[in-house]
């Protein structure tokens, strides 16, 4: 693998909708050792502005399944009380707002009435062409997409990835029904307030990464085109299904619970991706599969 710069900070950003399973250490591990690697700084960010979903459970989770896993950060909180009072995302709501109004302020949004499961069904979204006004109760704001005809994202290879939004990502979120500023935009903005300059995530997370470059591009002032994604293969429940935190058997949680010891579950990882070495620890797993799968 080849980093064609030094960092100077990436971040682990765990949602709290459920106990952190084996897939999520894979990526605090690589995250880690890249950062290691690079003498780059690791922030914790936990997003929790997803009111329906967020647990103080969750969020107790994260702290303790990194200092079990004994997987290191250097800023952000350091427990979950000092997380609540200085770095949920509540506390930057006013970032998020403002970037909102700059987009409505261009005209680059649009409201929307449809639910998820209407566009599920095969709906096409017809909202636009409707002029809902954008004060509406109970409307999501849209992004109106197809402005960047290529979308440039420098990876972990010292390559440039060039390629074109998905067509499940046109028009995508950006602002809630609730009024509370959607995953896309809080991602975007927490990573250039925060300084961040490279992004470690799972593959599936690619489309995720193209909204967040078009959406930056609709957003004056900002260099995060700069930033340097690496995205890593997944570990599977089975062939074709990702590990989810609802996969309860899965969790850190339940493995601590069940005498499981870290060098354990770093071994369950590896074995699961087919490591055959020995691996009993976050530096270990990260730099084995940073150095072949990133």
């Amino acid at each position: 693998m080849s980093i064609f710069k030094r960092y100077n900070k990436t971040r682990i950003a765990p949602t709290p909708s459920g106990f952190l399973h084996l897939g999520n250490v894979l990526s605090f591990a690589i995250t880690a050792s890249l950062a290691r690697k690079n003498n780059a700084r690791i922030l914790l960010r936990i997003d929790d502005l997803d009111m329906a979903r967020a647990d103080k459970l969750y969020i107790q989770d994260i702290f303790d399944t990194l200092n079990f896993l004994e997987i290191p950060w250097d800023e952000g909180p350091r427990d979950a009380k000092e997380f609540e009072e200085s770095y949920s995302q509540l506390h930057r709501m006013a970032l998020y707002r403002a970037q909102l109004q700059q987009l409505r302020d261009k005209g680059s949004v649009f409201a929307c009435t449809c639910s998820r499961s209407q566009l599920q069904d095969g709906r096409s979204c017809d909202c636009r062409s409707r002029q809902i006004p954008l004060g509406m109760e109970n409307v999501s704001w849209r992004l109106i997409t197809g402005n960047n005809p290529e979308l440039s994202i420098k990876n972990c290879n010292g390559q440039v990835d060039r390629t074109v939004l998905p067509v499940e990502m046109h028009n995508f979120v950006v602002r809630k029904k609730d009024g509370f500023p959607a995953y896309q935009l809080t991602s975007v903005v927490d990573d250039l307030f925060y300084g961040v300059d490279l992004v470690v995530r799972g593959e599936d997370l690619w489309p995720s990464t193209l909204a967040q470059h078009e959406l930056a591009s609709a957003l004056a002032g900002n260099d995060f085109q700069d930033i340097t994604f690496c995205h890593h293969p997944l570990l599977m429940e089975k062939p074709g299904k990702k590990l989810s935190k609802s996969a309860g058997v899965a969790s850190v949680k339940y493995l601590r619970e069940n005498g499981k010891s870290p060098a354990a579950i770093y071994q369950l990882i590896a074995s699961m991706l087919g490591i055959n070495e020995p691996v009993f620890n976050w530096e270990q797993l990260g730099g084995i599969v940073s150095s072949i799968a990133v």
